[in-house]
């Protein structure tokens, strides 16, 4: 894709992530994260969270993997930035839904802002989520 290939406001990517309990788990064997807040109720609401939470940065990794198939290739990531706004809670039994939606935000010479909203119920958790992509 070029510059001259897509359009600020063109939505280029999006998809709905279904979280489970197991997939805290799983996400805090592989990134060493074993904060109990992330899979402990009792831990969770002794510190007054509304019960367990999504690790932030398994938030951050979801969005931005909305974006490489449409990308095809990882390495155009220039850079990447987001604001942890709004917990996500992982309910035990129905878990949690990460809606993300990647819509073009800016074009600029070889590079374009993709600006990434990412919901869980009607609540954005994630502010200024930002990627800058190489264009071809």
């Amino acid at each position: 894709m070029t510059a001259a290939g897509i359009a600020v406001g063109e939505i280029v990517a999006e998809r709905t992530v279904h979280l489970t309990r197991e997939s805290l788990v799983r996400y805090a064997g592989a990134s060493g994260d074993f904060n109990p807040i992330h899979y402990r109720d009792d831990v969770a609401a002794s510190v007054g969270l509304p019960g367990v939470l999504a690790h932030g940065m398994l938030t951050m990794g979801l969005a931005v993997q909305t974006i490489v198939p449409w990308l095809g290739d990882s390495g155009r990531i220039l850079d990447y930035g987001v604001r942890f706004t709004r917990p996500v809670v992982v309910d035990p039994e129905t878990g949690a839904e990460l809606r993300i939606v990647a819509k073009v935000g800016a074009v600029q010479d070889e590079a374009a802002r993709i600006d990434l909203t990412v919901t869980h119920g009607e609540t954005t958790v994630l502010g200024k989520a930002q990627v800058r992509v190489r264009l071809l």
